[in-house]
């Protein structure tokens, strides 16, 4: 069986639709069911159900990621992201001790220490502001500022451009990134998270892709959650803050979308997936069903007080390729917020509404006005 597809334009299919608005040609698709099929460079079957989810997450050798789309950003194209089954079960367990909750705990006094020294006065745009702390905040907890600024911005800076910027192939760009990183490595302090990829076999390519998968994730998500909670300043403190940024992560989830490749032909629930599919899940398709979550388009952080959906909630992926910085990630969020507490945060204009790109974005600037 063939599973249904929303319109399309002969003879490109779904490639147009997809190169200029791909999140309401999945909307059209979810509407079809929780599986549908779209005719993008090869055969492509979406889903977004948490049995799809854990289906397609939970078996690394039957759907894998080199040639799918993880492979298309040359930022995302090494290291732990492309190891395959089986050698990435070893890989990941040589760099899980330092990314894990305890130990990244105790970057807090460095995040904090960058961000109060950052924190804006008067108005500003959250999206840029959060762009640039992230970097900073980058360059302090993995390298303690043995990294040149300039340097790491500059390799950074592709990531921030709308597609197809950030497929762009850089070679000289990343050549000077090597050098610096080879020098960096070396030269950082204890206790930064440079110390992990240091004796690492592979371990720049590793430092690279964490210092690229880490950027922009996490400063789309901080200038979001910076929007919504100056919309509700109750949510500063301690208690609601994991509440704030659980909502933030399931409204906008960075990762709007992952991709794996069918390793041989197999099927769900009664649909065929031959051999070389383009398989995709959608974190954001997941997060805005009604069956999963009440009122899905509301910000609604008290949600997150009952028991998540299995398999429902995944900004970080989940299974086995768990993001690897996902408690980082959280870290730095609430680190912020703690930074911000005690201001007076309001917004004055800007454009929520999610884009995408490599990641989800927000469509404009958010402008907001901070009074101590």
């Amino acid at each position: 069986m063939k599973p249904p597809e929303p319109r399309s334009q002969p003879p490109i299919g779904h490639l147009g639709r997809w190169g200029r608005q791909p999140l309401p040609l999945l909307e059209e698709g979810a509407a079809l069911g929780p599986v549908f099929g779209l005719r993008l460079w090869r055969n492509t079957i979406v889903g977004y159900s948490p049995d799809w989810n854990r289906f397609v997450l939970g078996d690394l050798e039957l759907f894998r990621s080199r040639g799918s789309m993880s492979g298309l950003s040359p930022h995302l194209a090494a290291g732990i992201v492309q190891t395959e089954a089986p050698g990435h079960r070893s890989r990941r367990a040589e760099l899980n001790p330092p990314f894990a909750r305890r130990a990244i705990a105790t970057l807090r006094p460095r995040i904090l220490e960058v961000v109060s020294r950052g924190l804006p006065s008067g108005r500003f745009d959250a999206v840029s502001w959060s762009a640039g702390i992230t970097r900073e905040i980058l360059s302090a907890t993995f390298f303690g500022g043995a990294l040149p600024a300039p340097v790491l911005a500059a390799f950074l800076r592709p990531l921030d451009s709308p597609l197809p910027g950030p497929l762009v192939r850089r070679p000289g760009l990343f050549r000077r990134m090597n050098r610096a990183l080879e020098q960096a490595l070396p030269a950082a302090p204890d206790g930064c998270l440079a110390a992990a990829f240091r004796d690492l076999p592979g371990g720049l390519d590793e430092v690279r892709v964490a210092l690229s998968a880490g950027y922009d994730t996490t400063a789309h998500t901080m200038a979001w959650l910076l929007y919504h909670v100056s919309r509700q300043p109750g949510l500063f403190g301690a208690e609601q803050r994991p509440l704030a940024v659980n909502e933030v992560l399931r409204l906008y989830p960075a990762g709007w979308l992952g991709s794996r490749r069918a390793a041989r032909d197999t099927a769900f629930d009664g649909i065929a997936i031959p051999r070389g599919t383009l398989v995709l899940y959608s974190p954001y398709l997941t997060h805005r069903d009604r069956r999963l979550w009440p009122e899905p388009q509301e910000f609604r952080p008290d949600r997150f007080l009952a028991p998540l959906p299995p398999w429902g909630f995944l900004p970080f992926a989940a299974g086995e390729r768990t993001c690897l910085g996902s408690a980082y990630a959280r870290l730095v969020l609430d680190t912020v917020l703690d930074a911000f507490e005690g201001s007076r945060l309001s917004v004055v204009a800007g454009d929520p509404r999610p884009r995408a790109g490599i990641t989800l974005a927000p469509a404009g600037p958010l402008i907001l006005c901070r009074e101590s």
